[in-house]
């Protein structure tokens, strides 16, 4: 096998022909002489999505269109008499209260696009396909960036000195900072020497009494995630666990980005009573998570907690990279069981994953989260939980946690119901 080389344009271009003619992947890495799993990452990494309709359909990507009978939902005077499934604008599904995403089965195994697929000229979903050229580009781009400079954001920067460089003061290692305080830093150990090196921390190599008198050496690398924490975690023990405990509550978790190595989101999902709980973090580490659970679990009680949060699906973040400090508090008593969905599986925590589009209603992607408050976030969740669901009987994600477990424990939680007119689902809610 070719190992430990980049693949050429040459060589993509016919891993594109291979899928249009629907070759394994198996066969793919023998004739250029690559390991199927080589393949499998260079389709993942450059996947193109294209939203487009079929022949005399637009795109419709709404796992209702088949049945919809709906007009005008967006409120344009041109649409009064076309029905919205054959609307070829995409502004329908952001007014659509009961729209929800339909994503293709077959994309969730090999060949992960749809490239050979004998349907795609009939589909109206959104298409993922693998292009060489493009991916030629997303390759020489990552390559040259990856040569530039140092990745480090100014405000990464700012709270690793705060935890670093007084300690290096003190007399303290690199090393032990970073054993101490993993789930803070989450950053590889020989890069804190290198950016220590580079001046980019207030303390200097003279604050470090070995690295000036010893010659430089290469340190065993410790990685900011442990691998390990998916084993007895993983989706599959997710399912058997479920059959085992079927009425146990489900909580699905993740984050929710602004800007790169600004602030982040952490969102906690109640998947039957569609509520969202959201706080908000200065950075995405797991201690952040962490330091969100434990005031929530004593705020709510220790048996109120373990009744609400038995189950945590989460995905494969770094930040979800410490789940005992999450399972269990400071006793060692069970609070919770964790778990992770597959790789590139955000199907199966899909509910959150469709609440998200209602908060990106009111913060649009790409938008910096530094400007918010957690005050801002709790006024944006109110609304969001206080919105009338259909699959909820036109009932709110509040009306029916409430009927579940009282409205002692939504206050505990900081949410409150907002009446129905004064509802926003718009940046202006939070306008600054």
């Amino acid at each position: 096998m070719n190992k430990n080389k980049h693949l050429l344009l040459s060589e993509r271009l016919l891993i594109e022909q291979h899928l249009n003619n629907r070759m394994s992947f198996k066969g793919i890495g023998k004739e250029l002489s690559k390991d199927p799993t080589t393949i499998a990452k260079e389709i993942k990494n450059h996947i193109y999505f294209k939203r487009s309709g079929a022949y005399g359909r637009p795109f419709n990507d709404c796992i209702n269109r088949n049945s919809c009978t709906s007009t005008n939902i967006c409120g344009k005077q041109g649409c009064r008499d076309r029905m919205c499934k054959f609307c070829a604008a995409t502004s329908c599904t952001t007014c659509c209260t009961v729209y929800q995403k339909e994503i293709c089965l077959h994309l969730s195994k090999t060949p992960y696009v749809c490239n050979g697929c004998s349907i795609r000229r009939n589909c109206t979903l959104e298409k993922r396909l693998y292009i060489a050229s493009d991916a030629q580009k997303e390759y020489e781009a990552i390559r040259s960036e990856s040569r530039q400079g140092i990745q480090l954001t100014q405000s990464d920067a700012h709270r690793l000195d705060n935890i670093i460089s007084p300690l290096l003061r003190k007399g303290q290692s690199l090393h032990n900072i970073c054993i101490n305080h993993k789930d803070e830093i989450m950053y590889d150990e020989r890069s804190l020497y290198n950016y220590v090196d580079y001046g980019i921390f207030s303390a200097r190599n003279i604050d470090m009494p070995r690295k000036v008198r010893m010659s430089r050496r290469k340190p065993k690398k410790i990685y900011k995630a442990d691998k390990a924490c998916r084993i007895g975690r993983t989706y599959n023990d997710f399912t058997v666990f479920m059959q085992s405990h079927p009425c146990f509550p489900i909580v699905e978790m993740d984050s929710v980005e602004g800007t790169k190595g600004g602030k982040v989101l952490l969102t906690l999902h109640f998947t039957i009573p569609q509520l969202m709980l959201a706080f908000i973090r200065d950075a995405n580490t797991s201690q952040s998570v962490i330091d969100i659970i434990d005031p929530l679990y004593l705020e709510l009680r220790p048996d109120v907690f373990c009744d609400l949060f038995k189950v945590l699906l989460g995905d494969n973040g770094s930040e979800f990279s410490n789940p005992s400090a999450i399972e269990f508090d400071k006793q060692g008593n069970r609070r919770t069981n964790v778990f992770y969905c597959d790789p590139s599986a955000p199907f199966q925590k899909g509910a959150a994953e469709n609440n998200h589009s209602l908060l990106r209603r009111i913060i649009p992607k790409g938008k910096s989260l530094d400007i918010y408050t957690q005050d801002d976030i709790n006024l944006m969740m109110n609304h969001i939980n206080s919105y009338g669901r259909n699959n909820l009987g036109n009932k709110t994600p509040y009306e029916v946690f409430s009927s579940l477990y009282g409205e002692a424990i939504l206050r505990k939680m900081g949410v409150t119901f907002i009446q129905p007119d004064e509802v926003t689902l718009h940046p202006s809610l939070l306008k600054k």
